[in-house]
């Protein structure tokens, strides 16, 4: 096992398997979003209160659990950065920053496109809205810390730093509804005692969070390919490419 997570860890050896993974990522995405969008569009019944304006949950609520899920990964990264300083942590974690960011302002949007009908306005200063909403700002503070440094090494140290400090936040966002009176909805999918749910809604949801999930793998090891590509242009195994 260690074995193969010390190869996993090399460039050349990652490059490879993530090469050979991706065909079947494309179409494990494809069937997995054609099924959740099928079952969350057409198949569920409207929701008896909120009636047809529910159906964005469909993509608002994927989106947000992978806002958070993405810089948790990013925050690991960040640590095995600190303590092993491995070149695969450095790129997966500055990789995943893009995607997380796109994720997140998915969830915003669609999230405003809710409220709208729902609460009467696009967007209220609510708890789970705000931390949402720094935590973008964390995804395009990583982004934008890593472009300003020049040096590779020196830049993966300073984000790493960042992704380790944000995570604080996840919490927050995870907990807000909770903690504090808000006006967004409370958890439905992680109530297993009492769930508030239909199977026939939360099938497609489920569907479509593993289609996310997917596409962001997918997307991960597109943009990991291509930065090392660029960071190991000079070693002997891209020169063979």
């Amino acid at each position: 096992m260690f074995l193969w997570f010390h190869k996993l860890g090399s460039p050349p050896h990652f490059y490879r398997i993530a090469g050979k993974w991706l065909p079947w990522l494309n179409w494990a995405f494809m069937i997995l979003l054609l099924a959740g969008l099928y079952g969350g569009l057409i198949l569920a019944p409207p929701d008896y209160q909120q009636g047809e304006s529910y159906r964005i949950i469909f993509i608002h609520v994927p989106a947000a659990w992978m806002s958070l899920f993405i810089y948790v990964v990013m925050a690991v990264c960040g640590a095995v950065i600190i303590v092993w300083r491995m070149k695969l942590a450095e790129v997966v974690l500055i990789s995943s920053a893009p995607i997380g960011a796109s994720f997140t302002f998915l969830a915003l949007i669609t999230g405003s496109l809710w409220g709208k009908p729902m609460w009467g306005t696009y967007w209220v200063w609510d708890a789970r809205l705000t931390s949402e909403l720094i935590l973008l700002f964390l995804y395009l503070g990583v982004i934008g810390l890593h472009n300003a440094i020049e040096d590779r090494r020196t830049a993966a140290r300073a984000v790493a730093i960042l992704a380790l400090v944000g995570v604080v936040n996840i919490p927050i966002i995870h907990y807000s509804v909770e903690w504090w009176h808000s006006l967004h909805q409370g958890p439905t999918v992680t109530k297993f005692d009492k769930p508030s749910i239909h199977w026939s809604m939360l099938l497609p949801l489920l569907l479509m969070a593993l289609a996310f999930q997917v596409y962001y793998v997918l997307a991960l090891f597109h943009r990991c390919r291509a930065e090392l590509l660029r960071r190991e242009r000079n070693s002997k195994w891209v020169e063979e490419l």
